[in-house]
């Protein structure tokens, strides 16, 4: 066989591929044999058919055509290995020239990773939020978790906000009483927000009996989107009663004594939290830094399939769990189909962009991922999957996603060395240490790869 590579573009190569007629042996003896197994002819047993008779009951061309399929896989990646070529998706396949017990010549032209430069990364610099924590922060943690201690008491008045009342609903659209639009002895709390635009107006002022009419947009059922008229009843007025903030109220709600303990527990988690979001801040912020440094030429194809992949976890995974159509969620977003997509190509190019660079730096800096790295992120997969680690690696290993998984491991780690080169300041002008914590970069990574865990579920289940 000899072959040769011509390149079309950054991105894109053509393979001439020539195959002497005597390495097509084995191709032809195994179309013969299936064939063979296939047809019967009158006087041979089934499966003992002389290859003579098969090119003169059913054409010498039937033999060349099943040997040709059978052979062309094999001498493509063979042609493949010999270019040393990082090949992207399936080829074009043209065969040129078939000539019967002498060549065969085909061309194959295919995407490939481009050759990227690794750029001085040494020089990045970025800011990113001061890790603050005000009294006020700590107030509202804790006024939240007093919240959660609440109880309720019926009182005979008008309900105010912050109160719990229970109600009726009944929508109608167009005079008409929706099937799945009445509701009975729901409880809801004044001002927060959790049911329709415009009850909180609506039953404020209520006691218990009284009712009021209001015009709202359906956010879910058979009628969603649609304008309704809302009749709501109030059946019952209950106040909130917030425990007093002291002692007994820690002892209550945490595992400490006092109250002083409990508030500076929650003013520990708070700091926590905003240093696990100025370290994701400083990942994000140093990894866009690294795209704008590199010219990375993208493959149309691959940019094709990419935008429709993200389009079609949006629409069937996310959106779907959420009840909502593409064209409904571009109307809450206040989208054209044209800006989505745009931003969808944009997205991709990103995705791509940061997959190709750190790949590269995974080569250039030799980094490897054990089996401790693996099965770490392995875990956290199953867990944001709703899987048991059991059956996450089971679904993995049977979807031939191992690779999938080490080369997140391996880009994250590439990030994260990234991230230890650059220059980390805060919004204050203090030089920002940031912790190795590579699981967090993986993370990152796969955000701007766009590995949603819808997407990384039909990976699995493929």
């Amino acid at each position: 066989m000899k072959s040769a590579v011509e390149t079309l573009n950054p991105t894109r190569v053509r393979l001439s591929i020539e195959v002497p007629f005597e390495e097509l042996k084995d191709s032809l003896d195994a179309a013969y044999k299936k064939i063979n197994q296939q047809v019967t002819v009158k006087g041979f047993r089934k499966g003992k058919i002389p290859n003579r008779v098969i090119d003169q009951r059913f054409g010498r061309g039937a033999v060349l055509e099943e040997a040709v399929n059978d052979a062309l896989p094999k001498f493509y990646t063979e042609a493949v290995n010999e270019g040393e070529l990082n090949v992207l998706g399936q080829p074009e396949v043209d065969i040129t020239e078939l000539k019967d017990g002498e060549l065969l010549a085909f061309t194959a032209e295919v995407d490939v990773r481009p050759a990227i430069e690794i750029p001085d990364y040494s020089g990045i610099e970025v800011t990113v939020d001061a890790l603050e924590v005000s009294d006020e922060d700590v107030e509202k943690a804790v006024e939240q978790l007093r919240g959660r201690f609440a109880s309720t008491n019926p009182v005979e008045r008008a309900a105010a906000d912050g109160d719990v009342v229970t109600i009726d609903l009944q929508a109608k659209v167009d005079g008409e009483v929706l099937e799945d639009g009445v509701a009975e002895g729901v409880s809801y709390t004044i001002g927060s927000g959790e049911l329709l635009d415009g009850i909180d107006a609506a039953v404020t002022g209520l006691e218990a009996g009284g009712e009021a009419t209001f015009t709202s947009e359906l956010k879910g059922g058979s009628a969603e989107g649609k304008e309704a008229e809302v009749t709501v009843k109030v059946t019952a007025v209950a106040a909130r009663e917030l425990p007093e903030l002291d002692d007994e109220f820690a002892q209550m709600a945490s595992e400490f004594d006092t109250l002083e303990e409990l508030t500076a527990d929650s003013r520990k988690r708070l700091e926590n939290t905003k240093q696990y979001d100025q370290a994701t801040q400083a990942q994000e912020r140093v990894l866009d830094e690294l795209l704008k440094l590199a010219e990375v030429p993208i493959p149309e194809k691959l940019l094709a399939d990419e935008v429709q992949t993200r389009k079609h976890n949006l629409e069937h995974h996310q959106l779907g769990q959420m009840g909502l159509t593409l064209e409904k969620y571009l109307e809450i977003q206040g989208k054209t189909l044209e800006e989505f997509e745009a931003e969808t190509s944009e997205q991709a190019i990103k995705g791509i962009k940061t997959q190709f660079i750190l790949d590269e730096l995974v080569n250039k800096e030799k980094l490897n991922v054990n089996q401790e790295e693996l099965t770490e992120h392995l875990m956290r997969r199953a867990a944001s999957s709703g899987m048991s680690p059991d059956q996450f690696a089971q679904a993995v290993v049977e979807g031939g996603q191992v690779p999938m998984l080490v080369g997140e491991v391996a880009r994250g780690k590439a990030l994260a060395v990234v991230v230890e080169a650059a220059k980390v300041v805060d919004t204050n002008g203090e030089l920002v240490e940031l912790e190795d914590d590579e699981e967090e970069a993986i993370e990152t990574v796969e955000t701007a790869e766009g590995h949603t865990e819808a997407a990384a579920e039909e990976k699995t289940e493929a």
